[in-house]
Parts: structure tokens; C-alpha cells; sequence
């Protein structure tokens, strides 16, 4: 029996095709992952506050945000739930509502009854009517749905005087 012989010392090549590839998938999925976390935030001119809490999140829990335009139009991750011009009586904003009361995990209340015990965060443009923010409000507070904690979103002023530029915000 002939046995071959190979040389010990020789360079093996390695390709490093597959190495490229699953780092241009990593690089497509964390941008992705980018993407769906700003879907929650409408692009608004929010009101400014002198002082404001920063905005800080628990990355757990999964805080209903709602968006309400300058021109009324209620959105939740891009998704219009009321539009002023084709009015439907708030039908879809009450759906989601109702789904979100549901779903939060709920706390006794002093009357004795459960409620949702985390806060839903309402942000409005500048611009909007208030009659808008109102209505939002109401129905949280309907029979049925019972969201008590609502968060208001607003822009700090800037700290150095004379600037009057937002200093960032919710």
C-alpha cells in the first residue's frame, strides 16, 4: 500500500466568503432592528417646557405610544386610528385602547377595582387643537378602558439663555 505524502508546512487558504456574508447579514438585521425602534415616534414639533422629566423607558415594558398631529390625526406606529376628515367617531382609537387596557398589567384601585397600571405616553405637535389631546384623554378614561396614567410628551428649553432652541425632549 503507496501511502502520499503531504507537505506539514504548507499554508492552508481559508475562505472567507462565508465570513463576509453573515456579517452583511448581521449588518442588514441590526439595521432593520433600527428601524422598527423610531416607528413608534411620529415626526413632531413638540411643545416646550421649562422644566420637563427626560424621558427614560424601561426597555421591558412595551409602552403604548400615542402621536397626534397639527392636524389631528391620531397615529400609533404610523398607523392612522382617527383622521378629522373621514371622522368615524374614534372607532379604531378605541379598539386599540381597549386591546392595550387589557394587555397592561393591572393594579387595584382605591375604589377597589383593577385598572392598568402603567402609563400610556401621548405626544401632540405643537400646532394641534387641544380639542384633539382631549378627546384622546377622554377615551382613555372611558368605562370600558380605564387607562388612569397618562404621559404628556414635551421638548425642554435650552439651559443657556438667548438660544431658545429645544434642547432635545420626549
Amino acid at each position: 500500500m503507496k501511502l502520499s505524502k503531504t507537505d506539514p508546512g504548507g499554508d492552508i487558504a481559508m475562505d472567507m466568503t462565508p465570513m463576509i456574508d453573515v456579517t452583511f447579514q448581521l449588518i442588514i438585521f441590526f439595521m432593520l432592528l433600527m428601524d422598527m425602534s423610531t416607528k413608534e415616534l411620529e415626526d413632531l414639533v413638540l411643545p416646550k417646557a421649562e422644566k420637563a422629566d427626560p424621558d427614560k423607558p424601561n426597555p421591558a415594558d412595551q409602552r403604548a405610544v400615542v402621536n397626534i398631529t397639527a392636524d389631528g390625526r391620531v397615529l400609533v406606529k404610523r398607523d392612522v386610528l382617527y383622521d378629522p376628515k373621514n371622522d368615524d367617531g374614534y372607532v379604531k382609537l378605541k379598539e386599540f385602547l381597549f386591546q392595550k387596557a387589557r394587555l397592561m398589567p393591572k393594579a387595584k384601585t382605591e375604589a377597589g377595582g383593577m385598572a392598568p397600571d402603567k402609563p400610556i405616553l401621548v405626544r401632540a405637535d405643537q400646532a394641534t387643537p387641544f380639542k384633539y389631546i382631549q378627546k384622546v384623554m377622554e377615551l382613555c378614561g372611558d368605562q370600558k378602558i380605564q387607562i388612569w396614567k397618562i404621559e404628556l410628551a414635551a421638548a425642554e428649553v435650552a439651559k443657556d439663555a438667548g438660544s431658545g432652541a429645544a434642547a432635545g425632549g420626549n
